[in-house]
């Protein structure tokens, strides 16, 4: 407006907000010292993905969440440290890339570029000589470093704790620790070696039943398969194979990995997702002889008690015994149930396994789906009695767990008993056994599969000789650098090709892939892996060199690992002081980060036992996706709402909320909101829209709320014509006092508890009651009402706190205190009643209890003098202005 020149619009904040961000860059406002004699904070997010389509309107809500948090302990007297970086290698960079046409490089350096200028307009407060990028070879150096010390080491389960794998070479040499077979080391060849300490060593090549996605051309962890047995990316069948692959013997930690939960503050739904990952139990190996062999086929039972119960054993699809006990023919008296329409035992089991190869593993134990499973034509004798019980295949038995073999036991188990009848086997109620049997523990959790066969990603630091034998790289040869190549896309296969095998781009670059190399035994030629390490390697120890990013020598120094992550009295596993980011990560990022972070503790690296002390999980920031008649997505920005009901292009259109993202056509930037309201607005508008844990619908329109808050806080301050302070140094009357007072000790509790919400609402109504005072406003009450938003609305802060005359930045600005004093409720009058008649009344604090209340009244002459010697029934107390004493009739 032309009579308004300094009104906050926009503009206005458009132009206030690109200088003070100048202004923090020029002063290192953010910058956190190395160690401090203040008390320390640690304050991370996840980390993200350089999106090329940048960020949205639902990105920021953790990263403003942490940076809110961050300012309120810096103004707190806090050290803090808070930065960001980018996860930036792994199957989603790759897959845009591959879309694109742009190498990957190229387009990841520009998206995190995107993401860098996005980030810095929303005023986050974050020291950014501290920022990595998986990608930068001085990162991923020591992920690399990092694999060889796990490639390194062993489990030594009677010392409960990662080894370096010499110490158990020197066990083997002397005889102390015998090998597998009983072969004396020294008579050992150097391929004969590496096979023993492989099947000891925490990172170790196997050949396992894989998640093999011919449609990406590559293998996947069971966490990126969906429930119906699809590719979380791109949405292509997932088919089990075997495949030579490295592994992460996360299994050793097991224990561990369940127990120390109990030392961290994390929500009990994360907790509970990791231990039933996990999943520890306790039961019985039972074995079932094969009659006319001396073998036995072990199963593993939490119930032994039911074995007097068991009519049929069920193993899985994979098991190794499933092909090999099913004969050519159908023994004699097979009924045609178990046939299943196969010629032979040998095709129904074939049949079975190829089926369930489709399928994942969530999906073959989902109940409600169909039975599916063959008779194997063999039998197996009773441990008990000796009655012959036939073995089936069933798909909803795992390889993962116990043997791979369960007991059917329908009269106790539904998903036997479903079986049984789908194969119409009896069901047998015979009494439980209160046989005794030696319990073992077992665990749902299986080795991590390591390898990917994709270009975009860390590559291993190993080579192999003509023998296959892996041999580890020296630290002085790394980073290993991936070769600069111009077809950097993953051969893929027709979608359902489920015989194909994966060809790695890397195989395309034999001139990287083979090396001449001195490794101690002179020039040899070797061979490089041709796979690379899964995107969640670099996420696993980041928190590590955010400690300390520019060390060349250690993956981090010491001390200040033990500054600023090391254990302390409230924190006994140590770790991050606070970590934000999505509860989708439980069992994934969460649980592999914790595993490295055991080992490089136990091998002395890090004082800490946990990576991160405190974890907060912030909800989904949603949108509404509006449908045509034909269910595609519409324009959201272009619906219009007629009579309640909702149109484009002049056709009616379906409202649902759900996800916001580019295929559902209803992103909103925050550049967009920035542009139109500011950043300071976009910030308090998604910490204001609930708690920091809770999904939340975007509202543009909604948007507008916050501004017009900011601009009554702007108001309060600034003369919207001359743009000078209006504030005056005289004294606030005491209702203004006793709520400012209020309001600094509730906003601080709220800050301190992350309930940015609340307190935003109590800041909203002191600033309306200022708003209504007449007069100019009291210097202490615009200077106090300044500092307690600056963590919420920073830039405006400082542009209020610097026209109040102060220089610099307030960052380190004392947060306000509340004087005890004015603090204190006032007094109520409170009413007394003996039957419902007034017999007194009674001055008490506002926050008095229902029982000192009640205490009271029951001492209040006149209450006294009403009841005489009768005793007292019961007493209704509505603290604190109503008592009423019914006495006994």
């Amino acid at each position: 407006m032309a009579d308004t020149p300094h009104r906050y619009t926009a503009a206005l904040a458009a132009d206030l907000e690109a200088r003070w961000q100048d202004e923090w860059e020029k002063l290192r406002v953010f910058d956190a010292p190395d160690l401090d004699e203040r008390p320390k904070a640690f304050v991370m997010d996840m980390f993200p993905y350089p999106s090329g389509a940048g960020l949205h309107v639902g990105h920021p809500l953790g990263y403003i969440a942490t940076d809110v948090y961050s300012r309120f302990l810096r103004m707190t007297g806090h050290n803090v440290l808070h930065t960001l970086g980018y996860d930036a290698f792994g199957l989603p960079a790759e897959q845009y890339a591959v879309e694109t046409g742009i190498h990957p490089k190229v387009s990841t350096e520009a998206n995190i570029e995107t993401m860098r200028r996005q980030r810095r307009r929303l005023g986050l407060g974050q020291d950014d000589r501290r920022a990595i990028s998986t990608i930068d070879p001085g990162y991923y150096r020591w992920t690399q470093w990092i694999f060889l010390k796990i490639f390194n080491s062993w489990y030594d389960h009677d010392a409960g704790r990662a080894r370096p794998i010499e110490e158990l070479v020197d066990e083997l040499a002397t005889g102390a620790r015998a090998t597998p077979d009983g072969a004396a080391w020294a008579e050992l060849g150097e391929a004969a070696r590496a096979e023993v300490l492989n099947g000891h060593r925490l990172a170790y090549l196997a050949t396992a039943p894989v998640n093999w996605c011919p449609g990406l051309g590559t293998v996947l962890a069971d966490e990126e398969v969906t429930a119906d047995g699809r590719s979380e990316r791109g949405n292509f069948p997932v088919f089990r194979t075997q495949l030579r692959q490295w592994m992460m013997r996360i299994t050793a930690y097991a224990d561990r990995l369940i127990d120390d939960l109990d030392l961290l503050d994390w929500p009990e739904p994360i907790k509970a997702q990791q231990r039933n990952w996990i999943g520890r139990s306790q039961g019985a190996r039972i074995e079932f002889a094969l009659p006319g062999t001396e073998e036995r086929l072990a199963v593993f039972t939490t119930r032994p008690d039911t074995l007097p119960g068991v009519t049929f054993l069920a193993l899985a699809p994979e098991h190794p015994l499933a092909a090999r006990l099913a004969p050519a023919s159908w023994p004699d008296g097979t009924p045609a149930a178990w046939t299943g329409g196969h010629a032979s035992p040998a095709e129904a089991v074939a049949h079975s396994t190829s089926a369930a190869a489709s399928r994942s593993d969530l999906e073959r134990q989902a109940g409600g789906r169909a039975v599916s499973g063959a008779f194997t034509g063999a039998y197996v004798s009773h441990p008990a009695d000796g009655r012959p019980l036939p073995v089936f295949v069933a798909d909803y038995v795992l390889p993962s767990y116990g043997t791979g073999a369960v007991m059917g036991v329908p009269a106790h188990d539904e998903r036997d008993e479903r079986f049984a009848l789908a194969f119409g086997l009896p069901v047998d109620t015979s009494p439980l056994s209160g046989d005794p049997w030696p319990l073992e523990t077992r665990y749902k959790l299986r080795d991590w599969l390591f390898s990917r066969q994709r270009y975009w990603g860390e590559p291993f630091p190993v080579v192999y000789d003509a023998d296959d034998v892996p041999h580890p790289l020296p630290e002085s040869m790394l980073p290993v650098g991936l070769p600069d190549v111009d077809d950097y896309r993953p051969r893929t296969f027709d979608p359902y090709d489920r015989d194909s095998r994966p060809e790695t781009p890397l195989t395309r670059s034999p001139e990287w892939v083979t090396v001449t190399l001195d490794l101690g035994q002179g020039p040899r030629e070797y061979r490089r892996d041709v796979n690379t390490m899964p995107n969640w390697a670099g996420s696993c120890f980041y928190e590590l060199r955010y400690v300390d990013p520019g060390n060349e020598r250690r993956l981090v120094d010491p001390e200040l690992e033990r500054y600023w992550m090391g254990p302390g009295p409230e924190r006994p596993a140590g770790g991050v002081d606070l970590y934000v980011g999505g509860a989708e990560h439980a069992v994934l990022h969460l649980l592999y980060a914790r595993f490295w972070h055991k080992v490089l503790h136990d091998l002395g690296y890090v004082s800490s036992r946990e990576p991160f002390h405190k974890l907060v999980n912030q909800g989904m920031i949603q949108a509404y996706v509006y449908r045509d008649s034909r269910g595609f997505a519409v324009p959201a920005a272009e619906v219009e709402e007629r009579d309640g009901a909702y149109v484009y292009n002049g056709e009616p259109v379906t409202r649902t909320l759900g996800k916001m993202g580019k295929s559902l056509k209803n992103t909103v930037t925050p550049d967009e909101i920035c542009d139109e309201y500011g950043a300071d607005t976009l910030r308090l508008y998604e910490m204001s829209t609930g708690p920091l844990e809770a999904a939340r619908p975007w509202e543009t329109k909604a948007v507008v709320g916050s501004q017009r808050f900011l601009q009554r806080l702007w108001r309060i301050v600034v003369d919207e014509e001359t743009g000078r302070a209006t504030v005056a140094d005289v004294a606030a009357d005491e209702p203004t006092l006793r709520l400012l007072a209020r309001t600094t000790a509730e906003v601080r509790a709220d800050m301190e508890g992350l309930r940015f919400n609340t307190a935003i609402a109590k800041l909203i109504s002191l600033t309306n009651h200022v708003t209504r005072s007449s007069g100019p406003t009291p210097r202490v009450v615009a200077e106090s009402l300044t500092l307690l938003v600056a963590p919420l609305a920073p830039h405006i802060a400082e542009e209020l706190w610097h026209r109040l005359g102060h220089e610099g930045s307030l960052a380190y600005e004392p947060y306000p205190t509340a004087d005890p004093d004015l603090v204190a409720e006032e007094t109520v009058t409170c009413v007394v009643q003996v039957n419902g008649r007034l017999r007194g009344r009674l001055t008490v604090p506002s926050a008095i209890t229902a029982a000192e209340l009640e205490s009271l009244a029951l001492g209040d002459p006149g209450v006294r003098a009403a009841l005489g010697s009768r005793p007292v029934q019961r007493v209704v107390v509505r603290a604190p202005g109503l008592v009423n004493i019914v006495p006994a009739r």
